[in-house]
């Protein structure tokens, strides 16, 4: 068993890829009349607009928090320095291998003179407090499930960013997941977290909750929202964002966040509808990136 795992571990994040746009392909196909039937209204372009504001206000915010990161570990870098380098490096998730963006960063901050080690790191603990913090959201979001079992998930999320939980992972990751051959990124001490990072969690939850305010927008530019509905928009795209986060071979989360959120919102809402959504939330979460890092760019030519 374990040598067909090893046979198939190269080609694994292709056949995930390859089932989640085939799924999209399939519920694309099935709902194709009802998606040319959807028009938008000036207050829908109105909705639009704001949802693009606000992801872009979120990657600001990411950025920000990142410093916080590093902050957390006595290092005097410049708040503005921070957010230009996580905003110019975030368009390099997309490209094949979901790394990139982190080798940017910490080839960066190793020039502006931090230590390698924090340097690997603070991209390190990044994406797990936003993993913790979405199924935070998630778990506090979901209206069908008892309020003590809310609390239950949201004390184990808690949890997870200890750093006795965090620093075994943090150990793992350095292993499988910055496998870098440059002999200058090979980190020379033990990488492991010393206190407990709440000021950056917090930061991560409120991310979260940007995030979802631009997909909840996002809906509502396609259909009226009902108000016992938003916490469920909100519990799903933090679910679909967190598997889109996780789950190997989908750059940027393109495929799995939005099979996932077509999933849990089917039966809420028209497939037309959710279709639209989650493909007009996409070109707003990339051309949001984009315009951020461009924005940088042009002021650091400057």
């Amino acid at each position: 068993m374990k040598k067909v795992f090893s046979d198939i571990k190269p080609y694994l994040r292709w056949i995930i890829l390859g089932v989640t746009l085939f799924f999209l392909a399939k519920t694309l196909k099935d709902n194709w009349e009802q998606v040319l039937q959807i028009r938008i209204s000036d207050s829908g372009w109105v909705s639009l607009g704001t949802a693009f504001i606000i992801t872009i206000m979120a990657h600001l915010w990411s950025g920000w928090i990142w410093f916080w990161i590093l902050k957390e570990f006595n290092q005097s870098v410049n708040l503005w320095w921070a957010i230009r380098v996580y905003l110019v490096t975030n368009i390099a998730k997309y490209l094949p291998g979901n790394i990139w963006h982190f080798y940017g960063r910490i080839t960066e901050t190793k020039k502006a003179g931090v230590p390698v080690e924090i340097a690997i790191l603070s991209v390190l603990i990044e994406p797990l407090l936003m993993a913790a913090a979405a199924l935070g959201v998630a778990s506090f979001g979901s209206s069908q499930e008892s309020l003590f079992l809310q609390f239950l998930c949201f004390f184990a999320v808690l949890s997870i960013v200890h750093p006795r939980i965090l620093n075994p992972v943090i150990k793992y990751l350095v292993k499988i997941k910055l496998k870098v051959k440059k002999s200058d990124l090979e980190p020379t001490t033990e990488l492991k977290l010393e206190r407990y990072p709440i000021k950056p969690f917090v930061g991560e939850i409120c991310f979260v909750l940007l995030r979802g305010s631009g997909f909840l927008l996002t809906m509502f530019a396609f259909n009226s929202i009902e108000f016992n509905q938003i916490l469920l928009i909100f519990s799903v795209f933090s679910l679909a964002w967190l598997l889109g986060l996780v789950v190997p071979g989908a750059p940027g989360g393109v495929g799995v966040f939005e099979a996932t959120a077509l999933a849990l919102l089917e039966p809420k809402f028209s497939p037309g509808i959710v279709l639209s959504a989650v493909a007009f939330y996409r070109l707003i979460s990339v051309l949001a990136e984009t315009f951020a890092a461009g924005l940088v760019w042009l002021e650091q030519k400057s």
